[in-house]
């Protein structure tokens, strides 16, 4: 599978085998993580395995919407130690992003499915899940990648939809046809 059909294939897996993940599948995912485009090499990412059932249990239990039954999570934490200081510190959000998405797709080249759970901006999951894990601070989860091998098959596809695609500029009075979506922390 060459590397646009992998994003294609990438899909959020939400029903999970049981089935462990090796070690080493979670160290390539780890690794394809870091390999991620950084601001001025900052590599403010951190990530928290968790991969116990008593610790994942914990985790489904305070968090409503990350009730998955993956056996491993993987959570992508942004270090204010490491990141940018003064206006340009957000850029920990971007990196950190980037670094969730690149696991995503790593997981499905190699056969798991996996699913991006959002915490960050949430105040009440940030602090739900700074608890659960005894995080410092200075360090802020941005989400949590479920990942595991799947129970379920989807579709390759992609959204492309060429009313959101601009040349040269943008046209504020194009028309779009808009949905309410709820609030939710996946993606």
């Amino acid at each position: 599978m060459n590397v646009i059909e992998t994003i294609y294939k990438r899909r959020s897996i939400r029903n999970y085998l049981d089935k462990q993940v090796e070690k080493d599948m979670i160290i390539t995912l780890l690794k394809a993580a870091t390999a991620a485009p950084t601001a001025a090499n900052c590599q403010p990412w951190e990530f928290i395995v968790i991969d116990k059932a008593e610790k994942l249990s914990e985790l489904k239990d305070k968090l409503i919407f990350a009730r998955y039954n993956a056996p491993v999570a993987i959570v992508v934490c942004g270090n204010m130690k490491l990141s940018f200081k003064g206006p340009n510190q957000e850029m920990w959000v971007q990196d950190c992003s980037a670094a969730i998405e690149n696991i995503l797709i790593a997981a499905t080249s190699i056969g798991l499915g996996s699913i991006w759970i959002g915490i960050y901006p949430l105040e009440s999951n940030i602090r739900a899940l700074k608890k659960i894990l005894n995080m410092p601070e200075y360090v802020t989860p941005l989400g949590i990648v479920y990942v595991g091998y799947s129970a379920e098959e989807k579709e390759a596809r992609t959204r492309f939809n060429d009313k959101r695609v601009y040349w040269q500029e943008y046209e504020p009075n194009r028309k779009h046809k808009t949905k309410d979506k709820p609030v939710i922390g996946h993606y």
